[in-house]
């Protein structure tokens, strides 16, 4: 089970950490991933960690890579999502699923969180 935190509402510039955490599995063997459900539009990859934590890769976009970084504590069940410099167009609903491959494909991700809302207001 993965249970997503740390959304909320907050002004344009302002950051936030997005926490995953699991439970009941070895979360340690997977790799992760963070994925945003925008509103309007399909649901989109953001970022993934392999289960060591030592490779990251994120999505096509020049502002998700620059402002965006993901990391896990395989100690504490977790993975983050830490994102700066927030603007109204990163609003939301941000997920974590986890996944046996190096993967941007929502197809190949399973056990997804319900999610937690990002609201950014200008």
């Amino acid at each position: 089970q993965l249970v997503e935190s740390g959304g909320g509402l907050v002004q344009a510039g302002d950051s936030l950490r997005l926490s995953c955490s699991a439970s009941g599995y070895t979360f340690s063997r997977l790799g992760m991933g963070w994925f945003r459900h925008l509103p309007g539009k399909e649901r989109e990859f953001v970022a993934g960690i392999s289960s060591d934590g030592v490779r990251t890769y994120y999505a096509d976009s020049v502002d998700i890579r620059a402002l965006f970084t993901i990391s896990r504590d395989n100690a504490r069940n977790t993975v983050f999502l830490q994102m700066s410099n927030l603007n109204p167009e990163d609003t939301g609903v941000y997920s974590c699923a986890e996944t046996e491959m190096r993967t941007t494909d929502v197809l190949e991700y399973v056990n997804w969180g319900k999610g937690t809302q990002v609201t950014v207001y200008s």
